[in-house]
């Protein structure tokens, strides 16, 4: 079965019809190797923190992005972005919309130009539109654990 099918149908129920392609997130999952998490919780029944967990054990280093927390999932927990020094190839966002954009707007600082992904649910318009025309990848209203799952099960 063609893996991208199902991505194709994550991307149908997003809200959000620029989302990039199956095909570019595909190579998005296939080239990262260091995701920082914004919003990565203390919680093991909230999404914000299955879902990060799911990604480190498919050996995604995970790096923990939580001003409320000293250690997640073992590592050291950051209180912001920009506090992160080493190079992050991804950013996921687990905030309300109504939080995420100066997320979106920190991650598209980075002078690594790492991909941006807000989680199902979570939209940031202004901000993922200014990314995505400075040449970002920039996903939102998706949930990540899914689409990789539907592509590498």
């Amino acid at each position: 079965m063609d893996t991208l099918t199902d991505v194709k149908r994550e991307l149908q129920e997003s809200t959000d019809p620029d989302n990039p392609s199956a095909e570019v997130l595909r190579a998005l999952f296939e080239r990262v190797q260091r995701i920082a998490v914004i919003g990565l919780s203390r919680s093991i029944e909230k999404a914000a923190r299955r879902v990060p967990s799911y990604l480190a054990a498919k050996g995604y280093d995970v790096i923990p992005v939580n001003p409320n927390a000293v250690r997640i999932l073992g590592k050291h927990a950051y209180p912001t972005l920009s506090a992160v020094l080493d190079p992050v190839d991804l950013v996921v966002i687990f905030r309300p919309s109504d939080q995420a954009g100066p997320f979106v707007a920190e991650a598209a600082a980075r002078p690594e130009r790492p991909a941006i992904w807000l989680q199902q649910g979570i939209r940031a318009d202004p901000e993922i539109r200014a990314a995505r025309e400075a040449g970002l990848i920039a996903v939102q209203d998706m949930c990540s654990y899914r689409v990789h799952r539907a592509l590498f099960a």
